[in-house]
Parts: structure tokens; sequence; C-alpha cells
């Protein structure tokens, strides 16, 4: 049985099917959740305080969504692949979190107010998290990328990320075996810097490309174009991810 508070954000979300969020009564979401108004304002403090805790929600599910399917599959690409896929059909058919991967917002849509001050926190725990704010689209990109990086780098069954080149083996000639032992750990460095920037790079790509086929849908489905992206050759040498870290994103 659901709890009074999620009760609450279901009955928000369902008037959201029919009416834009500035008519919708806090009382009518009360009486959709079988649930006093004095609950409701308990719960959330006021409408902003739902509509921060209904982007929260959205959020948390996609992110989750995103764990379940990072943890499925062996292959690198394939879960990249679903990953795109799903969130391309998520955010499809749930229009708050097409809202927020995209950043485009309407009037139907509770667009999370600004952040509550640090001095009106509220007495449920659940509340206070909410009222930091939900992530922006820069900071679920970066969720995301963070993410899958670490499911791929984590997983002993994928053998797709290398930590070392193959044509190394057997290449040094006898000048650099008589020259004596040589200390490894730069060149290994090096080569784990470039080969968790790949990885961070095309996880990001994947998701980009997700949110661009969001955007403008192609005639051609995201999986193909996600599969093509995050196995091709690099063209040029790989200086950095497409972004950095998201402060916030980093807090969670």
């Amino acid at each position: 049985m659901p709890t009074a508070r999620e009760a609450l954000l279901r009955s928000a979300l369902a008037a959201l099917a029919d009416l834009p969020w500035s008519a919708i009564r806090m009382v009518d979401v009360a009486s959709g959740a079988g649930v006093s108004r004095q609950t409701l304002y308990n719960e959330f403090g006021s409408k902003d305080g739902l509509a921060r805790a209904l982007t929260r929600r959205e959020a948390d599910r996609y992110l989750h969504g995103v764990e379940r399917l990072l943890g499925e599959r062996a292959d690198a690409a394939d879960r990249l692949v679903a990953v795109a896929e799903w969130t391309v059909g998520e955010a499809r058919a749930r229009p708050l979190l097409r809202a927020l991967l995209t950043g485009c917002w309407g009037e139907w849509l509770p667009a999370p107010p600004p952040a509550r001050a640090a001095t009106a926190t509220s007495a449920v725990p659940a509340q206070r998290r909410a009222d930091a704010g939900p992530p922006g689209t820069a900071d679920l990109v970066a969720l995301v990328r963070d993410r899958s990086a670490a499911a791929l780098r984590q997983d002993p069954r994928d053998h797709s990320q290398r930590t070392a080149d193959p044509r190394d083996h057997g290449s040094r000639d006898h000048s650099q075996r008589d020259a004596g032992p040589r200390d490894p750990r730069p060149r290994d460095h090096a080569q784990r810097d470039h080969g968790r920037d790949e990885l961070l790079y095309r996880c990001e790509l994947a998701v980009r490309l997700a949110l661009a086929h969001l955007i403008a849908p192609g005639a051609e489905s995201v999986g193909p174009l996600v599969r093509t992206a995050v196995t091709a050759p690099l063209r040029a040498p790989l200086r950095a991810p497409l972004s950095a870290p998201s402060p916030r994103a980093g807090a969670r």
C-alpha cells in the first residue's frame, strides 16, 4: 500500500494528464489521494513544494531505470544502446521526464521553482531533499554518463575497455632490453587516463544522442546511431570528455 506521500504524488501526476499545473488545486490532489488537505501541506509545505517533489521523483525514477539497464547486459555497447533507447521511449511517454531531460517546460507542467532557502527546511526528510531542487539537464547528462562509465569499468564480463595497447607485445627491440628495466608507470598511467577519458566520452555521447533524437527525431531509430558512435574509432586525439562533471551531480 503506498504511503500518503506517494499517493499524493500519484494523484498530482494523474491530474496533470487533464489539467495544466496552474489549474490543479491542492484540495483536489488531496481528495484524489484519499487524504486530508492538511496531510498534503504537512508533506510538501505548499504547491511549489509539491512541484519540486514531483520533479525530484521523476528524476529519481529515471536514474533508477538507467541503473537497472546498466546492470542487465554484459556487452558495453548493448548497455549504452539500451539506455539510449529506453531514455527516448520513456521521455516520449512521460512529459515531466521529457521536460527534465530537454529543459523545455510548458504551462502544463510544474516547472521546478527555485530551491528553498536553507533556513526554511521541511520537517519531512524526503521534502528537504526535494526542496534542494531536481537535477537540471546538464546534471542528468553528467549523472548518466558517470554511472554508465562506472558500471562498465566495474563489470569483469566486459572486456571492451583495454588498459594496454596490444601492439606493445613483443615490440621492444634488443637495444631496449639491453638498456635495463624501465619504469612502466608513467606510460601505464597515461594509458589508463586515456582509457578513462574515452569511456566517459562515449558514455556521454550515447546519452546526448538520445536527447538529440528526442528533440529532433530522425528517420532512423536512435539505437543504431548510438551503437555506431560508441564503437567507431575516434578520428582525432581525445583531450577530455564532452563536459566536466557537474558540481550538483557530484553532490548526488
